[in-house]
């Protein structure tokens, strides 16, 4: 369980760094794919971690912190993105078609629009979890003691 706390301590740090943070940079964003980012860096030759790389580079920050989500978390979308009185508010949804009393979602805000969206991230991939203790998405299931017949007509 030390791994999932020391998950649990680097998320905290790269939250409050965010809050914090005056503007996005090179190394905020090297910070958080370093330490949240798990399918990135083993995309390292594929032409969509180079599309993120160059995004950062170009300082289009709002478009590396969607890309992120994109590569990082393919079942999350966002639910909402809105400025309300100079403060960004994103909430990002694994299922952004239901109710939002029923959802689940990943909310964050900020002041600066690209750190609302990675600190929504964050809170997202602490929810989907991170570590090799999480259960994996589709349930394991056991193979009957029975034999199987087949009870498809082909006529």
């Amino acid at each position: 369980m030390a791994f999932a706390a020391d998950y649990a301590v680097l998320f905290d740090r790269l939250d409050d760094e965010l809050r914090v943070a005056a503007a996005p940079g090179p190394d905020l964003f090297a910070k958080i794919i370093a330490g949240a980012c798990t399918r990135l860096p083993a995309l390292n030759k594929s032409s969509k971690a180079a599309a993120v790389d160059r995004l950062i580079d170009a300082g289009a920050w709002t478009d590396a912190a969607f890309a992120l989500i994109e590569l990082e978390l393919p079942a999350w979308k966002v639910r909402r993105l809105v400025c309300e009185d100079g403060e960004w508010f994103c909430c990002l949804s694994r299922q952004p078609g239901l109710p939002a009393t029923l959802d689940d979602p990943a909310d964050a805000s900020h002041e600066l629009l690209p750190l609302a969206i990675l600190l929504a991230f964050l809170q997202a991939r602490r929810m989907t979890g991170i570590t090799p203790e999480s259960r994996a998405l589709v349930p394991a299931i056991q193979a009957a003691g029975i034999e199987m017949i087949c009870c498809d007509n082909f006529a």
